[in-house]
């Protein structure tokens, strides 16, 4: 159980390590030979020019203007300083929408924290309950919780009422924001400049057939089923084997390249390597050489596997991005069932070109159940097996509960300082490192589950991601964490007691979580704005790979917002926050520390670092909404459960309306905004068609979208191309290309092999 003493001894770590980060990044951002790792995205817009091109030699490298040393702290107005509308045009929905999860936690915890410090922690402070039981640890810190006011007072009360008004508020500001996001996103859409996937669905599982090929079908079907806007199609080729060789051929140069320019800095002395794993081992040869000769080899293999892919008809996938002449008939095929048969010609949405997942488009349909059963069941192990990394977490957050079982470790425990250090500082760095696998993992689940685009997958393992946290982190740390602390009662009470054992050390876990926050949250955001990895890897590119202003550019790391992870992590904060408000209302500013302060980073990083890879227009609102309702039902059921335990049976009913209330206020919500997230209105559609039509009346579509789903690794190579689809080919009344195929092989029509 840490004492105020621990928690003091965690902010002062926490603070220091916070201040530490920033005073180096505001040193390290001034120097211009760190422009690029700072300011990527003013580059990658072609706005801001490389330092080093003009001035004294000394300056390209050094900033030896200290004016600018002495406005440091400069960053952080100019983050704040940026309408809302210009972020959008500069950075994208999604960021602008992702910045505004932490103004929600603002809006939320800022009043709730008011109210609760007026009222509930003085009519806690005063119960004076936990002086009178004996047996039990626990701090100062847990006086101003609720495990403070004596069993069955009218005290209770307070806390029933504030319950009811948190609620409330939540609730009233969630359905504010919900409705924000949802008018901002279609404004998006109906403002924003022209994309492939506009015009685009995807098709899959296309049914065979004997006497068409894949490409032949496709065009058949749409050509009949939807003759007045269909325009054209690619075919999705398995290109994966043919993606690895070229990954590998890019590494294999890069180190020819590494190596070349060690030559060419010491010609005297040729450079060597081992032809074994890394470099490592194996027998040493000349490096230049080894990887030209390498290269050269696979090369060889990548011709071979290119041809083989555009030759071999297994290569060829049953699915198709489909493109239309308008975004009106493209939300038609996209948003309908195509036959009576739901299993074929699924359409869905074309990802944006960027935001697809290429390997998983190899993946044949009927594998896609069975991988996401495998996948579920898998994850269920993980969260299973990942309790006991948690267990020992909870063992090194409760001492004192340890050493009346093990006295003999007392004397290594109490050691001056040791203690604080344990108890305020360790638990919360030890559940970090435990989790920094976690999301690797859950990503290459969702990876193998066979989502298509890159946006699916982050919020597929955002939900795992939550789920884990959800179970785990907290239900697993109040758990584990409440038989650690009263180890001594549990072993030596009455199994009707343990029930109100655990009600009373719920709240104490408060001081294990305060610990989490403000490593997590306090020094894990300030170590966000540093950039340490991206600035030393940028370094080492820039000295041995760098030789043109390219790869310079190419060697810049500007990163992105890791949805999948930060946006599960964001939740737990809301976790705690709704769950300890009426609990322990002490946790609460140490939330809004963390929110207020990654707001101001994270804006700062989306204007001036990160590069999306790319655009969902906000799709994910709907599950942070939902995510937060869940942690408000679960923060009215343990209060509930709390409140049942310490003699206040009454207040069982009145608390039980407030789930219901929440449930039926979530689905009011998702009736009223998710369609926004999920569909596109045919009337903006129309809406921006006849525009377009008005504005740009020799706008030629087809070669806009001829190459735009092309697999990145044909881009840049020529393809046999159909002709042009006439209006009388496009009437359902023509000759199908299987009655021409079957009488004529001149009248049939050549196939768009245009590979994916």
């Amino acid at each position: 159980m840490a004492s105020v003493q621990d928690i003091s001894v965690s902010a002062s770590i926490n603070l220091l390590s916070a201040l530490a980060f920033l005073l180096a990044f505001a040193f390290l951002r001034l120097q211009p030979f760190n422009d690029r790792v700072y300011f990527p995205k003013w580059y990658l817009k072609g706005i801001r020019a490389s330092p080093r091109n003009s001035g004294p030699s000394v300056t390209k490298f050094v900033n030896l203007d200290f004016r600018t040393y002495l406005k440091f702290w400069n960053w952080m107005p100019a983050a704040l300083r940026m309408p809302e509308p210009e972020l959008i045009d500069h950075a994208g929905l999604d960021s602008a929408v992702y910045i505004r999860i932490y103004l929600l936690g603002l809006k939320i915890f800022v009043p709730i924290a008011i109210l609760a410090f007026a009222v509930l922690v003085p009519v806690n402070w005063t119960g004076k309950t936990l002086d009178n039981i004996k047996d039990l640890t626990y701090s100062d810190i847990d006086k101003l919780s609720i495990s403070n006011v004596p069993s069955g007072s009218k005290r209770f009360w307070a806390h029933i009422i504030m319950a009811y008004v948190f609620t409330f508020w939540t609730c009233y500001v969630l359905y504010k924001e919900y409705k924000i996001i949802s008018t901002k996103r279609l404004h998006f859409l109906a403002s924003a400049n022209r994309r492939p996937d506009q015009y685009s669905v995807l098709v899959r599982n296309v049914p065979p057939d004997q006497d068409e090929s894949v490409s032949e079908h496709v065009e058949h079907f749409f050509c009949v089923n939807h003759p007045d806007h269909y325009l054209t199609h690619q075919i999705v080729y398995n290109a994966n084997k043919l993606a690895k060789l070229v990954e590998e051929k890019k590494s294999l140069h890069n180190w020819y390249t590494y190596y070349q320019t060690r030559y060419e800095r010491n010609p005297k002395n040729r450079p060597q390597t081992k032809t074994g794993f890394w470099g490592l081992w194996g027998k040493t040869v000349d490096a230049i050489n080894y990887y030209a000769e390498e290269i050269e080899k696979i090369s060889e293999e990548e011709a071979a596997e290119r041809e083989n892919v555009m030759s071999d008809p297994k290569a060829i996938m049953p699915a198709a991005f489909v493109s239309f002449k308008s975004r009106w008939g493209a939300a038609v095929c996209a948003q309908t069932q195509q036959t009576s048969n739901p299993t074929l010609w699924l359409t869905e949405w074309a990802p944006e070109p960027r935001d697809v997942y290429w390997d998983n488009l190899a993946i044949p349909f009927v594998e896609l159940n069975v991988r996401r059963l495998l996948m579920a069941v898998a994850l269920f192990f993980l969260t299973f097996f990942f309790m006991i990394p948690i267990a020992f977490v909870q063992s090194l957050a409760s001492i004192d509960g340890i050493e009346k079982v093990l006295p003999f470790l007392k004397p290594l425990i109490e050691a001056k300082g040791i203690k604080s250090i344990i108890q305020g500082f360790l638990p919360g760095i030890a559940l970090k490192i435990f989790l920094i696998l976690l999301p690797t993992i859950l990503m290459i689940m969702s990876k193998i589950e066979g989502f298509t685009s890159l946006s699916y997958l982050d919020r597929r393992s955002a939900s795992k991601y939550h789920l884990f946290v959800l179970v785990n982190v907290f239900f697993g740390s109040i758990i584990t964490g409440a038989a650690f602390q009263q180890l001594h009662k549990f072993a030596n009470q009455a199994p009707s007691e343990i029930p109100k054992t655990v009600g009373v050390a719920i709240p104490m876990k408060a001081t294990f979580f305060i610990t989490y926050i403000m490593v997590d949250g306090w020094a894990g955001i300030a170590a966000e704005i540093l950039r340490l990895v991206p600035l030393i890897m940028f370094h080492l590119k820039n000295t041995f790979l760098v030789k043109t202003e390219q790869d310079r550019e190419q060697a810049m790391d500007p990163g992105s917002i890791n949805f999948s992870t930060s946006e599960p992590r964001i939740q737990l904060y809301f976790l705690l926050g709704l769950v300890y408000a009426p609990v322990t209302p002490i946790l609460l500013p140490f939330i809004i520390v963390f929110f207020a302060f990654a707001f101001m980073v994270f804006r700062h990083q989306i204007i001036n670092v990160y590069d999306q890879k790319y655009e969902s227009g906000a799709r994910f609102w709907p599950d942070v909404h939902r995510r937060v309702i869940i942690g408000l039902i679960i923060s009215q059921v343990l209060l509930m459960g709390l409140l049942s335990t310490r003699g206040a049976p009454k207040a069982t009913p009145l608390i039980l309306v407030l789930p219901v209330l929440t449930i039926w206020f979530h689905r009011i919500c998702k009736g009223r905004f998710e369609s926004a997230f999920v569909k596109f209105p045919l009337q903006d559609a129309m809406v921006k068609d006849t525009l377009e039509r008005a504005t740009e009346p020799n706008l030629n579509l087809r070669a806009y979208l001829q190459d735009a789903y092309i697999h990145p690794v044909f881009k840049g190579m020529e393809f046999e191309r159909p002709p042009a689809i006439d209006e009388e080919e496009n009437n359902p009344l023509v000759s199908t290309k299987r009655n021409s195929r079957k009488s004529s092989k001149t009248g049939s029509i050549a196939s768009p092999d245009a590979g994916v």
